[in-house]
C-alpha cells in the first residue's frame, strides 16, 4: 500500500532527528569531558568534580575531591555521571543511577541544577571559574569614580560580602557628586565582562573595562563616567 504524504514526511523527519540528537548527546558527552566546578550560586561552597568517559553500567565514572563531602553534603550520594533528557541534561547520580542532581546548560559552559528545600547550584568549567574568582579578587578594594576630563566625584568601595543573587556590596565613602548621591550603589558585580553598580531600587549603570584598573560606563556619553582601580 503507498504511504501518504504525511507518512512519507513523518519518516523523513524521524530519520533526520534521530542521528541528530544522537550527535547531541556524542557532543555533549565529549564536552564535558574534563574537571568542573560545582558550586552554589554565590560560590562559599566548592566541588571540584572530574568527569571521565570510562563507562559504568549506570553511564560515566567521575571524581570527586575529598573536600566535596563536607562543602556539600549531597556530593556524598554520587557515584557516576550520565547524560539524559533529549542529550540536554547532565545527571550527576547515585550507585542505582538515580539522580542526585541534574544540570541543564543556561550560558556555554555553565550549567544549572536545583535540589528540593537546599537551591540552585553551579557547575562550571574549572578553569573558567578560577579566571572569574581571579577577575573578582582584582575587583575588591577602593575605586574612584572621575569624569571625563580626571575630575574625581565619588570613592567606592567593592567588597566580595555577599548581597544574594552572586551580587556583593558597594560603599560610597565620603561626600560624592549629587548625581552619584541619588544613585547611591549599593550592590555590584561581574556580568558578561561587565561591572555592574546596582541601587537599592534596582537602578543599573554598566562599565566596561578598557583596562585592569580603568572601566568606563556604557553608552558611552560627552561626560563619560570612568570607575579607576585606586593602586
Amino acid at each position: 500500500m503507498a504511504l501518504s504524504r504525511f507518512n512519507v514526511a513523518l519518516l523523513a523527519l524521524l530519520a533526520a532527528s534521530g542521528p541528530a540528537a544522537a550527535q547531541d548527546v556524542t557532543t555533549l558527552k565529549k564536552d564535558m569531558i574534563g574537571q568542573w566546578e560545582l558550586a552554589t550560586t554565590e560560590r562559599s561552597k566548592t566541588c571540584v568534580v572530574t568527569l571521565k568517559s570510562d563507562a559504568t553500567p549506570q553511564g560515566f565514572k567521575l571524581e570527586l575531591e575529598p573536600a566535596c563531602a563536607a562543602a556539600l553534603p549531597f556530593t556524598k550520594d554520587i557515584a557516576g555521571w550520565s547524560i539524559k533528557g533529549l542529550g540536554d541534561i547532565v545527571r550527576l547520580h547515585n550507585a542505582a543511577g538515580e539522580a542526585v542532581i541534574d544540570f541543564t546548560e543556561v550560558e556555554t559552559g555553565i550549567f544549572e541544577g536545583m535540589r528540593t528545600n537546599e537551591g540552585v547550584y553551579i557547575l562550571q568549567n574549572l578553569a573558567a571559574a578560577r579566571s572569574l574568582a581571579k577577575s573578582m579578587d582584582q575587583m575588591i578594594g577602593d575605586w574612584s569614580m572621575v569624569r571625563g576630563n580626571g575630575q574625581a566625584i565619588c570613592a567606592l568601595v567593592l567588597t566580595n560580602t555577599d548581597a544574594g543573587n552572586d551580587n556583593f556590596q558597594v560603599f560610597m565613602k565620603g561626600k560624592c557628586d549629587p548625581a552619584v548621591a541619588a544613585f547611591n550603589p549599593t550592590t555590584w558585580r561581574l556580568d558578561h565582562g561587565q561591572m555592574i553598580l546596582m541601587s537599592a531600587k534596582g537602578e543599573t549603570w554598566q562599565f566596561e573595562a578598557d583596562d585592569n584598573a580603568q572601566w568606563r560606563r556604557v553608552p558611552d556619553s560627552a561626560d563619560p563616567l570612568i570607575m579607576l582601580r585606586e593602586q
